[in-house]
């Protein structure tokens, strides 16, 4: 074949001071929203929630913002997407045990919140949201199953399941502003100094405060953590108690 013929495709020529020749047709024929959801996450986990922007995530992905819009309504769509994809991180119970809900409980929601920290702080999204993702749709439905098989009833499944996902994603979030941009180093440091400035507080006017200083700062972010989901599902098994109880007496 002859190689003069226009059928043989020309390599890009070089441009002027090195900048290199954008190919939005070869990157429009290659991007998908999987492609788009993988660079955004990449941004997130390198440079945080706040520049997951269109124009930051196209950079990344050698194309223009525009050719995102084929793949993604906004950026609120790609955020919302990134988040269900970390949220599709969550390791699920392969089974239920009814004899051990309460763990496998304690297993989900620690997951969850050990998933969202390790991704910067895009529990953020979560907030004040109603996730509606099949990785979202997936975390709920395993948690409703472990609280079924824990005979909690409807009512209070549905409100649990809520409260469990908000406590996981607010400790996430929280965790997120000591951790990013500060290190455990400096972490340790402020609440050291903030055990300080409780003790130093006048003791007449908070003398519940100074005197318990040490104790409001002492536990570290996963025995705080830790404390609240134990309280949390034994409220939630208490329920489970009390229903049996009323049960008990119609009889």
């Amino acid at each position: 074949m002859d190689q003069t013929s226009e059928s043989v495709a020309l390599p890009p020529a070089p441009r002027r001071h090195g900048h290199p020749r954008r190919t939005e047709q070869r990157a429009a024929r290659t991007l998908s929203r999987a492609a788009i959801i993988d660079a955004a996450l990449e941004v997130l986990d390198a440079e945080g929630l706040s520049a997951v922007t269109m124009r930051r995530v196209a950079e990344a992905l050698g194309t223009g913002p525009a050719s995102l819009y084929a793949h993604v309504a906004d950026k609120d769509e790609m955020v919302a997407a990134v988040y269900d994809r970390v949220l599709s991180e969550v390791p699920l119970p392969e089974w239920i045990d009814p004899e051990h809900w309460q763990e496998q409980l304690k297993d989900l929601v620690r997951a969850a919140w050990v998933t969202l920290r390790r991704h910067r702080d895009i529990a953020r999204v979560g907030l004040g949201e109603i996730p509606t993702g099949d990785g979202a749709l997936r975390a709920v439905d395993a948690t409703l199953a472990i609280l079924r098989a824990g005979a909690v009833s409807a009512t209070v499944a549905g409100l649990a399941v809520d409260v469990l996902a908000l406590y996981s994603t607010a400790s996430a979030f929280e965790d997120s502003l000591e951790t990013f941009p500060a290190n455990e180093a400096e972490a340790e440091v402020f609440h050291q100094q903030m055990g300080e400035f409780f003790a130093a507080l006048p003791a007449e006017r908070y003398p519940n405060v100074v005197a318990m200083a040490g104790a409001l700062t002492g536990p570290s972010g996963d025995e705080r953590f830790e404390f609240g989901l134990d309280l949390l599902v034994r409220g939630i098994a208490s329920t489970v108690k009390a229903d049996k109880k009323r049960a008990k007496k119609k009889r």
